[in-house]
Parts: structure tokens; C-alpha cells; sequence
């Protein structure tokens, strides 16, 4: 296997563990440290290089994959402003939208969304997910209040998106 195959290989394997990681740490803390979201998008600018260099990416490509992490870098802050994600989730989602690109971004928030939503209904079903705190105590009312940890909901879009980029 070509020595650029094996680096592509080894980002996208780099990127899956880091997405592990801060799914489990927002599980653990309701943050997502900022370290997580950098090591991503540097990952990425390896990638791309690799990906550029053997001819399985244009600069077109790179630079609409660098759209598509602003558009959804602007959504997400959009969304922290009035309280429906937290910045971390913000930072993690648009680090790794730059390897969706935009062919693969509307299936990535897809993924995304429908693990985050099957992630609430366990969360208000009172499954021991998440702090303490929130692991099913309380009435609904609180566990609604509590904040849902949407880092392992981009974790799962992103396995499943290095996934399909080491397939395809």
C-alpha cells in the first residue's frame, strides 16, 4: 500500500479516536475540551494534503470542504446563542464537517442528529446516561432542564463518516 494510503488510513483512524474521546469526555463533564476540535481540524489539513497530493482531491474539493466548515461553523454558533448547543459541540461539529465536505455533510448531520435524538429519548426515558446528576433522577421537567451531551451524537456521525471515507 502506497505510503500516502497509509497516511490517509492513519488520519481517518486519528480522527475516530478522537472523536471516542470527546464523546466520552462530554458524557463524563458536559464539555468538550477545545484540544479535541484542533487535533481534528489538523488532521484534516493532513488529509487534504494527502488527498491533494494523490490526486483524490482538487483544490475545488479543499475548498468547499472549507465552506462547508464554516456554513456549519456559523449554523452552529447561531445555535449557541440561544442555548441549543454548547460551544464545544459547536467546535467539534464543524472540525469534523471539513471531512464530510459536501457530498458526504447532509448524511453526516443525519447520522448526527438521529444518535442525538435517540440519545434525549434515553436520557428522558431516565437511562444512566450523562452526569450524575442527570442519570434519571428527578421528574421529566428536570431531565429536560439537565442539557443533553451531544458530543457522542457527533462522535457517531463522525465514525460513521471516516467510515465511509476509508471505504470509499
Amino acid at each position: 500500500m502506497p505510503l500516502l494510503a497509509l497516511l490517509h488510513i492513519a488520519c481517518l483512524a486519528s480522527v475516530a479516536a478522537l472523536l471516542v474521546g470527546a464523546g466520552a469526555q462530554d458524557l463524563r463533564s458536559m464539555q468538550i475540551a477545545n484540544g479535541f476540535s484542533l487535533a481534528i481540524a489538523g488532521l484534516f489539513i493532513v488529509w487534504a494534503a494527502t488527498g491533494l497530493a494523490g490526486g483524490q482531491m482538487s483544490l475545488g474539493d479543499l475548498a468547499l470542504s472549507l465552506g462547508c466548515g464554516v456554513a456549519v461553523f456559523g449554523v452552529g454558533a447561531a445555535a449557541f446563542a440561544i442555548g441549543a448547543l454548547g460551544g464545544g459541540d459547536v467546535k467539534l461539529l464543524a472540525a469534523v464537517s471539513l471531512f464530510a465536505g459536501p457530498e458526504r455533510l447532509p448524511d453526516f448531520l443525519i447520522v448526527t442528529a438521529v444518535a442525538g435524538g435517540l440519545l434525549g429519548l434515553a436520557i428522558l426515558a431516565g437511562a444512566p446516561i450523562g452526569r450524575p446528576a442527570m442519570a434519571g433522577a428527578g421528574p421529566l421537567r428536570a431531565r429536560l432542564r439537565g442539557g443533553l451531551p451531544y458530543g457522542p451524537a457527533i462522535a457517531v456521525g463522525g465514525l460513521w463518516l471516516a467510515a465511509s471515507l476509508g471505504l470509499g
